[in-house]
């Protein structure tokens, strides 16, 4: 079987301001040499553990090669204390803005930011959470300003962590996002269809398609969410077809009374995006970390040549690792 990817040593982002980094998203539109990444300033809890919170904010990276990138500064985003205003009150805590996902426009030109907007219910024996699926636009990076939530929770529909579909024959893009369902008192992270008729407008929550309850594929057991899809040029599944990746969570183990987080490894599968529908999902696990004691989480993928790209993900989420992969190895792994 040919070589399916190649784990880079050391870590892709340095900065000694931050314990944490987490998240990158890079910039298509500057060649992938600039992007943004998620900082965290503190850390309530253990990754592991249920109910730990991370507060987060947004910063900018740049780097001359895929290798290695440095944090700037804080990304600077308009009207966004107008935007929060307006979603937040009394009842709910802004705890920062959380994994980016860049999306450059063909038609406009301009630069689109998603990320995850997460307000927590401050009587904390509620438990909680509005996480909103934020967007922000300009010509690009240095020129952002916020608008309204894509995806506008509620205490029932979430939603977080976009892969952007293309365009289908219906002229929507069916996106995916990770979305969440309790089910006789379990969490599940579920993958959800997100319509989008227009980037920057409000988008529709969707059917979901793809609950690890009912797939019963144990190292997805628990949560899922959405990766970066492949380009075709990379791995070409067919027609209104992508392969991409999926990241999935063991079930939760109850473990001295506490609610304790299985593994998170790198999968793969195979969208269709011209009906919205999951095809298949790999029954065991693509990449984990050689360092990772809990979480390999996938964010980015840059295609560098014919049959090769950079995936980035993020370990334990405290350091972000770069993998090296091959077309012709991940095919091994496809029906």
């Amino acid at each position: 079987m040919s070589l399916a990817y190649t784990q880079h040593a050391g870590r892709a982002v340095e900065d000694k301001r931050f314990s944490h980094l987490m998240a990158i998203a890079l910039d298509p539109g500057a060649q992938y040499k600039k992007g943004v990444i998620r900082c965290i300033t503190s850390r309530e809890g253990d990754v592991d553990t249920k109910g730990y919170i991370d507060r987060s904010e947004l910063y900018a990276i740049s780097g001359e090669t895929p290798e290695k990138f440095s944090v700037g500064e804080p990304l600077q985003i308009k009207n966004t204390k107008e935007i929060l205003d307006r979603l937040d009150s009394k009842e709910w805590n802004f705890i920062g803005l959380e994994d980016p996902d860049i999306f450059v426009d063909d038609k406009t030109g301009l630069t689109h930011l998603y990320f995850t907007m997460p307000l927590l219910n401050k009587d904390k024996t509620k438990e909680q959470s509005l996480i909103h699926l934020g967007h922000a636009v300009g010509k690009d990076l240095n020129s952002l300003e916020m608008t309204m939530p894509a995806l506008q929770a509620d205490t029932n529909n979430t939603a977080k962590e976009v892969s952007i579909a293309p365009i289908n024959s219906k002229g929507v893009r069916y996106n995916l996002i990770e979305s969440s369902s309790i089910e006789d008192k379990v969490w599940y992270s579920t993958v959800r269809v997100a319509v989008a008729a227009d980037m920057g407008a409000p988008w529709q929550f969707g059917p979901t398609v793809f609950h690890p309850n009912e797939h019963r594929i144990p190292w997805i057991g628990g949560h899922a969410s959405p990766g970066p899809l492949f380009p075709k040029s990379f791995i070409d599944a067919g027609e209104g077809k992508l392969v991409g990746i999926i990241n999935g969570r063991e079930a939760n183990r109850m473990v001295d009374g506490k609610t304790v987080y299985g593994m998170f490894s790198v999968g793969l599968f195979i969208y269709d995006y011209e009906r919205g529908k999951i095809d298949w999902v790999s029954p065991k696990p693509f990449i984990q970390d050689t360092e990772a004691h809990t979480i390999t989480f996938a964010s980015q993928f840059v295609e560098t040549k014919p049959g090769e790209g950079i995936l980035y993900a993020h370990v334990d989420d405290s350091f972000v690792r770069a993998y090296t992969l091959y077309a012709e190895g991940i095919r091994a792994f496809l029906p």
